[in-house]
């Protein structure tokens, strides 16, 4: 008895926590709203100085200083804080980033947030300055819904290191969805979750696409361990240990809907002991992931054992409510030829990915970037 009201109690701890989280989030997204409206308004404001040459980098720079010593309070606004406020507002109220977004997502991302400033014609600017009320927006662009989709910070960061709209686009929605901060975000930038997440995927079986259409934009066929300063040749318990040491960075890499369970997980079959190198839950999928290590290229035997542990996980360890177990073979390469033979008769959920030591420059690809903007639709559909 005691036992019940002790979980219910803590069933009703949770609904507070609950509460306390929902809140703590709407103040934060509010608060980064406004943050956003601060540093678009300004950008708007002084990008139409400069680009009118009634002002230049000199006034600038004497504005940032008239900010700090006049209004010391007043933090944030050094000379490249606000060009880079400038920068921000040239790229993302320009028609070709505006058109991206529509040809990708629904009209309504490019519509303005509440809260805008009144925009007024330039002949009103001169009697504004008699009445200090009165703020001034010198241009009607307005800030694109689609921006409030993540930090400031973040948005900073996607500006100065990307380099297309589609880009542009594609990591504001990832920032979204995978919440992350400006160093983890930094990370997908550097190692090209773009083109890896988006590019074509040749090493997914078919059972695997069967069953979750939308993998090719949840899952990557290269992953990059740079994290793990791996020599040339390795072992496949140095590499299996470095992922358990880095084990944040590793599911960073892989995204964060993946949950880490356990390492060498057991499964008893007959009389006999098997073990998966590491296993995960999807919670997207909500699914179990067996990832099976390897150190040398990809050979098709190591598939049959990746199958096996797929069929033991479905039989004795997933729950009616999850979905069928996904298989991830690991490898530092993989034949193409090889692969294609060993996936064409095959059925089973699983995919063949290749990791890298080191980061390398990959070609940038966007054909699949429709797949990833739809899946978003779809998930904020679900939500409301």
């Amino acid at each position: 008895m005691k036992q019940h009201i002790k979980v219910s109690q803590e069933q009703q701890f949770n609904e507070v926590v609950h509460i306390i989280q929902q809140h703590r989030s709407k103040a934060s997204q509010a608060l980064n709203q406004e943050v956003l409206l601060t540093a678009w308004h300004i950008g708007g404001y002084v990008s139409a100085k400069l680009k009118s040459e009634e002002w230049g980098s000199k006034v600038v720079s004497q504005l940032s200083e008239f900010i700090r010593s006049h209004h010391p309070e007043i933090k944030g606004y050094s000379r490249s804080s606000i060009y880079n406020m400038v920068m921000l507002y040239d790229e993302y109220s320009s028609s070709s980033f505006q058109s991206t977004v529509q040809k990708y997502l629904r009209s309504e991302f490019v519509q303005p947030v509440a809260g805008q400033l009144k925009a007024y014609p330039k002949e009103d600017i001169d009697s504004t300055i008699r009445s200090p009320s009165i703020i001034v927006q010198p241009l009607a662009t307005q800030l694109p819904k689609i921006l409030t989709y993540t930090t400031l910070t973040n948005l900073m960061e996607i500006t100065c290191r990307c380099q297309s709209d589609e880009e542009r686009l594609f990591y504001i929605l990832y920032a979204h969805k995978e919440q992350l901060t400006k160093r983890e975000l930094q990370r997908c930038i550097s190692n090209q979750t773009y083109t890896t997440l988006l590019g074509n995927k040749k090493n997914m079986f078919k059972g695997l696409l069967a069953t979750y259409p939308n993998a090719p934009v949840l899952f990557k066929d290269t992953l990059f361990v740079d994290f793990l300063d791996l020599p040339q040749k390795h072992s496949e318990i140095r590499l299996k240990s470095g992922l358990i040491d880095h084990m944040k960075q590793f599911i960073l890499e892989l995204g964060k809907d993946f949950i880490f369970m356990d390492q060498e997980y057991f499964l008893n079959v007959g009389a006999s002991s098997f073990k998966a190198d590491l296993l995960f839950y999807h919670r997207g999928l909500q699914a179990l992931v067996a990832v099976e290590l390897k150190k040398k290229k990809f050979h098709p035997r190591d598939f049959g054992q990746l199958e096996f542990y797929l069929e033991a996980l479905d039989r004795d360890v997933k729950r009616s409510n999850e979905n069928p177990s996904i298989g991830i073979l690991l490898c530092p390469e993989a034949d193409k030829v090889v692969v294609e033979y060993a996936m064409s008769r095959s059925m089973s959920p699983t995919m063949i990915a290749e990791y890298k030591r080191i980061l390398i420059p990959q070609e940038r690809m966007q054909q699949q970037l429709n797949e990833y903007c739809n899946l978003f639709l779809e998930d904020k559909t679900d939500v409301e």
